[in-house]
């Protein structure tokens, strides 16, 4: 199981760093591990957010997560995105860009760098709303439950995610963005506009999967589908869903993620250049990294962990909230990613760790218990 799962990831590892080791030497190599560790360490939480709504899908989208979305992840976010930013910012066409990053690899970290307001404004709310979305559910399992019950009762105003977002997202333009250290200068409009952005991509995207999910639920209740629309598969084990989602559901839900995914990548990619300007090396080290957060995640679908460990995605969503805040931070001062990455790190062994007693306490030794439990874990 573990070699299956893993497998792809092991063998693009060797691969990569035996690249390095050709092109770049001891140093190449030496820097593509560091980039590939950073990347892991900064993504665990985003495993666990992954499995969770991969595990709503079928076999078929779950291979599509792992093929054409570790596509969009290497190339999409750690090669194209940076000297999209830089065509964007500098306002150069993409093989100008291109040769930018090539030719001048100084200007080309300061192009992106100067970047940052806008990348940490759209990633930090979009990861802002979902963990808002997540606090403000009323759900069957409670972690920290003097936290989690009165922000379920208060989260029945339905707005109330969107209304906390954008005064995060004021208060952020009107401190943090009037006197930026990336770039320089007031970057209030900017802020505002790609916090805008963000808070309209969640809600188009989260919107339409969960509208496409929850008519294929309601359609298989019914005993019926309609055709061209969607169609149900068997549900993969450790899935919460009653279906496997596939057609229009599964589309949505693998865009969805792969916004996810962006929100996530932005640190990422902003921390490795502390370490290295060359763009084909920071995407070899991050591209590896993103495939062991992408085999973490079928793993942990396959597995069922989420399933008998059920405050691993509180503890993922306190993460991602405290990115969220860390990514706002960061549109003024210097926040080190070996803080950022352990936030995550810690916050998810907490929630794992809570996860081991409830079991224990219930007489467990690991699987899943098909009662509900409020059972506050203590932490």
């Amino acid at each position: 199981m573990l070699l299956k799962t893993f497998g792809w990831s092991f063998a693009i590892t060797v691969l990569g760093l035996a690249l390095a080791g050709v092109l770049w030497g001891w140093q190449g190599l030496a820097i593509v591990g560091i980039l590939s560790i950073l990347e892991i360490s900064l993504s665990f939480d985003n495993a666990v957010i992954n499995a969770g709504i991969l595990r709503k899908m079928n076999a078929f989208w779950q291979k599509i997560f792992l093929t054409i979305g570790i596509l969009i992840a290497v190339f999409g976010m750690r090669l194209v995105f940076p000297v999209v930013i830089v065509a964007v910012t500098a306002k150069l066409g993409p093989i100008e860009a291109v040769n930018l990053a090539i030719s001048d690899k100084a200007q080309y970290q300061e192009l992106v760098t100067s970047a940052h307001p806008a990348i940490a404004s759209f990633g930090g709310i979009f990861l802002l709303m979902i963990f808002l979305d997540f606090i403000f559910e009323e759900r069957d399992y409670k972690w920290l439950s003097w936290i989690e019950k009165p922000m379920a009762k208060i989260g029945k105003l339905d707005t109330l995610s969107i209304i906390i977002a954008l005064v995060a997202l004021l208060v952020s333009a009107m401190t943090v963005a009037t006197s930026v250290a990336h770039g320089g200068g007031d970057k209030s409009a900017t802020v505002l506009l790609s916090g805008v952005a963000g808070l309209i991509t969640y809600l188009v995207v989260s919107g339409i999967s969960g509208f496409f999910e929850a008519k294929l639920e309601d359609e298989v209740e019914d005993g019926g589908e309609e055709a061209g629309e969607v169609t149900a598969a068997p549900a993969t084990k450790g899935n919460g869903s009653a279906v496997g989602l596939a057609g229009k559901a599964a589309f949505f839900m693998f865009l969805y993620l792969e916004v996810i995914d962006a929100s996530f990548s932005f640190d990422g990619v902003i921390s490795a250049f502390a370490i290295t300007n060359d763009i084909f090396m920071m995407a070899l080290g991050l591209g590896i990294g993103a495939m062991y957060i992408r085999s973490l995640t079928v793993f942990l679908v396959h597995k069922g962990t989420l399933d008998d460990y059920v405050y691993l995605e509180h503890g993922a969503h306190y993460a991602i909230g405290a990115l969220a805040v860390i990514l706002l931070v960061t549109i003024k001062y210097e926040v080190n990613e070996v803080i950022t990455g352990l936030v995550g790190v810690v916050l998810i062994a907490l929630s794992f760790t809570s996860s081991v007693i409830r079991n224990r306490r219930e007489g467990k030794s690991g699987g899943a218990s098909g009662e509900k439990s409020e059972v506050a874990s203590g932490v």
